[in-house]
């Protein structure tokens, strides 16, 4: 096995790679720079951005080394079944683009904290905008901090720290310039999180087929089947020792369903993209999304599967190991990029730097959103000029990074990264799905209702945790969510001021229209979906 470290060409590579970001970002930020920023541009880039970077940012922010690593990890323990995530993502992405956007943009929404409080009060919007801002700082952006470094100390052999710096001051660069740098930057990111990716993964069969001395890449692949035939179910059934991660049918019927809606349609991080342009724009990039959430797995799942074969098979004895001797699943990507030939190791290292960038960026823009729109001016400021809010942004953007690259270090206990990050971010999304799709679509909702329901999401999670410890977590959510949704309904039924609720949003069927385009494209998605899952039932 080659040393971890990168080499002169791979130094060349990603040199390449900052430089032709960091250029472009800068560029981007000249090129439409306004005279005087005002937050809806900093924070959404209203009217910047195009179908294609709409779609590329989502998916640049939602792939980072969870993906990467985590998902690489629980491929080589799992296999093929995680990939559950990315798919129904994709399907997910189309419901959010039908149902939810037009609500948000007919209702002119910045950020979700917004939308609590035009659908219900001050009380519902300010508990939700502390809580997003305490997950987003101390779980997601210090998560993505966390395991991006662990995994470019592992190709690199850099020192964690200074990864851990030199990442977060990248992310800085980046998100400083506002949401139209981010979303621009992103579709460089795609181009070579995907490409790197798609390396990887290359490398990854064509070790399969010679160590098993075949020839080529389609041919590793037919072996990974061959070998490892229980890898590629993507239904576990009651009996699995995986069944608790992903029980059965429920990731296609029940509460994977949560996950996602909330994940995709009630995630400032997510939906800040979509937010600043015209619905046909927004549901274009949404669409675009879902068909690079298809091509997901095949860059981060399948290299965990092939790690698992050649470990199976005598290859990576060693290097599979945690100081304890343990077998540690999250090692498999890394493993695999320290086995790239000089350059092609640059551009991987590349592209899960991009990952991370992307993610970061798009992370801390969202804490600074909902920070300044949701805090800062409703209780510090009212009367803060446009300016003063998009200084206050850039000030909240560096803050929260610090403070996610002074936690990061104290998450070394994570097994598989991404399922942990799955799990106890299910502590509190069926209450907040609940909040948001009531809201939605049944006028009678009350404020009172969803303070009960907010308050009741990790009490009941952890109850469940606790007495019924055989239950998924997966199933754990959709009856947290059936139990919140039931008693949401009877809070609101008992209040008789909800019969004329005046915040109850005005919906109707012409709002969910569809063009052509998006009709034919969104069938597409269906039509692979329902192929991939009969394949590989």
């Amino acid at each position: 096995m080659k040393n971890e470290s990168l080499f002169f060409w791979d130094k060349i590579v990603f040199l390449f790679y900052f430089l032709i970001v960091a250029g472009y970002g800068y560029y981007i930020y000249r090129r439409k720079k306004k005279a005087t920023t005002d937050t809806k541009d900093f924070f959404l880039a209203e009217g910047s951005l195009t179908w294609w970077a709409i779609g590329a940012s989502l998916i640049a922010s939602n792939i980072s080394a969870e993906q990467f690593i985590g998902m690489s990890g629980s491929g080589f323990k799992m296999g093929l079944a995680i990939s559950t995530y990315e798919w129904m993502a994709a399907a997910t992405l189309m419901v959010v683009a039908i149902f939810f956007l037009p609500i948000y943009l007919k209702n002119k929404i910045f950020t979700m904290p917004q939308f609590l409080l035009q659908r219900y009060d001050s009380r519902v919007s300010t508990v939700m905008a502390v809580f997003w801002l305490l997950l987003y700082v101390f779980v997601n952006l210090t998560s993505i901090l966390y395991l991006g470094a662990l995994a470019i100390q592992t190709i690199s052999g850099y020192e964690f720290s200074t990864v851990i710096i030199g990442l977060s001051i990248f992310a800085i660069f980046i998100t400083l310039g506002g949401m139209k740098v981010i979303g621009y930057t992103d579709v460089l990111q795609v181009f070579f999180l995907v490409l790197g990716g798609l390396a990887t993964t290359y490398l990854a069969l064509n070790l399969v087929s010679d160590h098993f001395g075949g020839s080529g890449m389609m041919e590793g692949l037919g072996l990974l089947r061959q070998k490892a035939p229980e890898h590629f179910h993507m239904i576990f059934d009651s009996s699995s020792e995986h069944y608790k991660d992903l029980p059965g049918i429920a990731v296609l019927i029940g509460g994977m369903w949560i996950v996602n809606l909330n994940y995709w349609g009630c995630n400032q991080y997510i939906t800040q993209r979509a937010l600043g342009a015209d619905l046909k724009t927004a549901r274009n990039g949404l669409l675009f999304a879902g068909f690079l959430k298809l091509l997901m797995p095949v860059i981060v799942v399948l290299p965990g599967i092939a790690a698992y074969v050649l470990y199976k098979n005598g290859v990576f004895q060693k290097e599979m190991l945690d100081a304890a001797g343990n077998v540690k699943p999250d090692h498999a990507y890394p493993v695999l990029l320290n086995l790239l030939p000089e350059g092609l190791k640059g551009l991987s290292f590349a592209a899960l730097t991009a990952a991370i960038v992307a993610s970061l960026a798009g992370k801390a823009n969202s804490i600074a959103t909902i920070f300044t729109l949701d805090i800062y001016k409703h209780f510090f400021n009212k009367e803060a000029s446009e300016k003063e809010q998009v200084k206050v942004g850039r000030i909240a953007i560096i803050v929260a990074i610090i403070i996610g690259a002074l936690v990061a270090p104290a998450l070394k206990s994570l097994d598989q990264g991404f399922q942990y990050i799955q799990e106890y971010t299910g502590f509190i999304s069926p209450g907040v799905f609940a909040i948001f799709i009531l809201g939605f679509f049944w006028k009678r909702t009350t404020a009172n209702a969803a303070l009960v329901g907010a308050a009741l999401a990790i009490p009941l999670s952890v109850a469940l945790k606790y007495f019924i410890p055989e239950l998924p977590f997966i199933n754990r959510m959709g009856w947290v969510f059936v139990i919140i949704v039931a008693i949401m309904v009877l809070v609101s039924l008992l209040d008789p001021k909800s019969k004329n609720n005046p915040k109850g949003l005005e919906v109707d069927a012409s709002m969910f229209k569809l063009n052509t385009g998006f009709t034919v494209g969104a069938i597409l998605i269906c039509g692979i979906l329902a192929a991939l899952y009969t394949i590989f039932w």
